[in-house]
């Protein structure tokens, strides 16, 4: 499993740090070539654009596990813009 967060640092000062998105990216597929993988995410409020805070399920099928992680990370925060999601 991965766990993904987002951290705000204003201006790189650190008593400032605050964590505005997480997501968690788990195998469903035993660890296979090309697998599937379950996406749990969530985010705070945006007041720049004007979005409310919310959380998102969604799924990733067919992953080629031979790539950088940051191939996979790429993907689910796609799905997650994409998909839908529940108010906080």
């Amino acid at each position: 499993m991965l766990d993904v967060v987002i951290d705000l640092v204003p201006a790189g000062f650190e008593p400032l740090r605050k964590t505005i998105a997480t997501m968690r990216i788990a195998n469903c597929s035993n660890l296979a070539d090309l697998s599937n993988y379950r996406v749990e995410a969530t985010e705070g409020r945006n007041d720049v654009a004007g979005l409310p805070p919310r959380s998102v399920s969604t799924t990733i099928e067919g992953h080629n596990r031979r790539q950088s992680v940051w191939s996979l990370i790429a993907k689910a925060a796609a799905a997650a813009t994409i998909t839908e999601g529940d108010p906080l």
